[in-house]
Parts: structure tokens; sequence; C-alpha cells
């Protein structure tokens, strides 16, 4: 195992800057890890790949209009902007690389344009950003940031040269962008609320003039940032060669730790739903088992306890990178949440966790699970899929890839194992009493 955790040849030093990776819209920095992990395995080191956490990752219905629970442009610039100004002090390096995926593109063209980063970045990836818009029709919500032709996008792309480019100079730029699969590059607005209105962009519309502009055929939207294909594309970009590998190369005893933050309401009426954030939660219980990956059934007491304090950290757990794990979060007002991994290859600062709400409409079934993809969506056209031995997914489309989890009730007769798989990753968890306030969440890394 020692030796399959050697690191493959790397570039210089001095041609591996600091990276910083900026999530998207409603995300947390825990979307990276396989990235980072794809980074690590090919030489680059730890110390130099950081990924931001947003507090309220969700943009603004109207940018100029203040929204609980949601970020401006302008918010995002400027978090964005101390996190580049923090990596530099701490590693002495110059500028820095910036990585995002779709919203975070936004913040990252912001600060390159306005907020002084052409001084502080060398390099510009941005994987599915909506550059032109998801949207571009004069008249239709122009205030929110994703209007193509609202004043914030309408900005940034306003010709640097002659040539009409519209990236800043003096930074090397690169656009990842699918063919025709991502759900907010369509030339109709289904995913957006309006089936069959044109919505003026088209497949094309995260990619830049003056950019490098890749296309990744068949890819969904976070795949364009998250996927092995993106990363390949990623490297090969900054060091002008493949990857050695795309995959996570193990390492024996992985160092596992991360951030809890719950959910906000989004009004006081509980019945308003809730909103993602990425603010600590503190008075946490996590809890870790190792479980036996076909049946989801427990292998012992917890190998890992702990209670977050105010500043929401969990960990850290000394893991196996050949081991399945249960992570149990419980804490007030919340559903006791059972997620279930598949092995994790690697260490990581980045596992982030957040218990969930039981919905009044699950408070009646025997047990709920949910199946998630965080990096990606599933398309039943494309994807071999599977849960609780059906290629069904309940709330999944049967074209499109714009859906990335699908919620399993059950009744609970007896508590029993659910699998889920997704092109080759299987997880399988144990279904817990929705009665008694506990949920089963199956996580894909892939």
């Amino acid at each position: 195992m020692a030796g399959c955790a050697a690191p493959s040849p790397t570039p210089a030093l001095d041609a591996m800057p600091p990276i910083v990776f900026v999530h998207g819209n409603g995300d947390s920095a825990a979307l990276w890890q396989t990235t980072i992990w794809r980074f690590e395995s090919n030489g680059w080191p730890r110390e130099r790949l950081h990924a931001i956490d947003l507090p309220y990752p969700l943009a603004r219905d109207d940018d100029a209009q203040a929204q609980p629970g949601r970020s401006s442009t302008a918010e995002h610039m400027a978090f964005l902007r101390q996190a580049v100004e923090q990596v530099r002090q701490a590693s002495g390096a110059s500028r820095v690389v910036l990585i995002g995926s779709s919203r975070g593109g936004n913040a990252i063209r912001n600060y390159l344009q306005h907020g002084g980063g052409e001084r502080t970045v060398s390099h510009a990836l941005l994987g599915g950003t909506p550059n032109h818009g998801i949207w571009a029709l004069p008249g239709y919500r122009e205030g929110n940031e994703f209007s193509g032709t609202g004043p914030f996008l309408a900005g940034l792309n306003t010709p640097k040269a002659a040539d009409g480019r519209e990236t800043v100079p003096g930074v090397q730029w690169l656009t990842l962008r699918s063919d025709r699969n991502d759900k907010y590059a369509q030339p109709t607005g289904e995913w957006i609320g309006l089936p069959g209105k044109p919505t003026r962009v088209n497949f094309d519309s995260p990619a830049l003039k003056g950019a490098t502009n890749v296309v990744l055929p068949g890819a969904d939207h976070r795949e364009t940032a998250f996927s092995p294909a993106a990363f390949a594309a990623m490297w090969e970009f900054l060091t002008g060669r493949a990857p050695t590998t795309r995959e996570a190369v193990p390492e024996a005893v992985p160092r596992l730790e991360g951030l809890v933050s719950g959910l906000g309401l989004r009004s006081e009426d509980p019945a308003s739903g809730d909103f993602a954030n990425n603010l600590p939660l503190s008075g946490a219980q996590v809890q870790v088992f190792a479980t036996d990956p076909t049946t989801g059934l427990r292998q012992g007491p917890p190998v890992h306890q702990s209670v977050t304090t105010a500043d929401g950290r969990w960990g850290p757990f000394m893991a196996r990178s050949d081991t399945a794990y249960e992570f149990v979060l419980a804490a007030p007002g919340y559903a006791t949440t059972h997620i279930y991994r598949s092995p994790l290859p690697r260490g990581s600062r980045y596992l982030h966790l957040r218990p969930e709400r039981l919905a009044s409409a699950d408070r009646s079934a025997g047990a709920v699970v949910v199946f998630s993809r965080p990096r990606g969506y599933f398309d039943a056209q494309r994807d071999t899929l599977e849960l609780d031995g059906s290629r069904k997914l309940p709330g999944v489309p049967a074209q499109g890839a714009g859906v990335s989890s699908s919620k399993l009730r059950l009744p609970l007769d007896l508590q029993r194992a659910v699998a889920g798989s997704f092109n080759g990753e299987r997880i399988t968890g144990l279904s817990w009493p929705a009665r008694e306030g506990h949920l089963t969440v199956l996580e894909l890394s892939n």
C-alpha cells in the first residue's frame, strides 16, 4: 500500500503555484475533493491546493437587492479576494491559479476585472460558467447575475481589445463546456422554468473570446468542472502535458476532516423551506463507523467520535483507504443523518458534512433514502443507474442531465440494506426509521 501512495513524477515546484478552487451556486468546497485528489496524485503539493467556502453560496434573485441567506456578486468577489490574499501571504507566491465551477467563475471574472486580480492571478480556469447567461432575454430578470443582458454579465463581457476579446489581459484563460448536455446552456428553458421558450443563449454560452475554449462531449453542468476529463484538461492547460493519471492514488492512512454546516430557514416559518449555507454548525455530534460494503452493516463500535465547537470542524480521523464508512450526524433541529460513502482513497480537509431535515411529506414513510451525486447529475440515457434494484430512479427524468439526487421512500418493516450504483460506483447503506427522526444518504464520490 505504501508503494501505491508514491506520487507520479512532478513538474518543478516553482511551476506549481498555489491553486484556489471556487465552488458554484449553493455548493461548498467539498465538491473539489476528488479534483484535489487528482492534482495531488500527479504531484501537485497538498499545501498548495485550497478551496473556499462562501458563507452564503446562493446568488440573490436580484443582485442589487439584499436577500436573507444569499450573497451578491460584490460580496462574492470580496470573499474571493480575501482568500487569495491569505493564500499569497501564507505561501509567499506572487500569483495564484483560480479554478471555478459555474457561479464560481462569475466571482473569478469579477475579481480579475474589478478587484485587482489581474495582478495576483496567473491562470483562470472556468468549468461550466454561464459567461453569456443562462438566459439573455431583455426585460426578463435582468437584475439577476445569470442574465446575459443584465448589467453584471454585460459589463464583464465588454470587449477588452479591438479583436473583441472578453478576457482580462495578462492572465491565461481556459473555459470548459459541454457540447450540448449542460442544463444551464440550453437554447430553450426546460431547466429554468421556461419550457419550450427560447433563452437566446446556446450550448456555447460558457465560451469566452480570448480564452482557450475546450468542449467535453456529453459532460453535464457539474462534470465540466469535477469530472476526470475536466481535470485532465486543467492539468494539460497548466503544465503543457497530459496527467500521469486521472484517478486518485490511494494513501495507506488518509487523514479526514472537514466542516459541519447546517441549513437556514428562508423565513421564520419552517414551512418556507431551507437554504444551503456554509456556516459552521456548533454542537453537532459526529460518529464514524466502518461498514461492510456489501451489506451496510457496521463492523464494530465507532472508529471516530467528536462534537463540533464554534468553528464547526470535525475530525481529524485517521481512516483506511480500503474501507467503506458510515458518517452519522446528530444535531438539534435536524434528522439524525446517516451518510454512507465508498472507500475514500486519500486524506482531505474538505470532507464536509451537513445534516438533513425530514420534509413533512417524508415523516409518514417508514424510511427515507437519498441517493446523491454532488459532483454531477444523473442521466438516464447516458449512465448505468440503479437504486434498490430498480433502474428507474424516483425523480430522475427519462431524458436530460439535470437532477443530482433521488429520494426513495420505503415502508420499514425491518431495517435492511439499500444499494445505489452509478457507472460502477456502488454504495450500500441501511434504512433507518423516519418516524424516529432518521434519514439515510448514499453519497457518490464520482
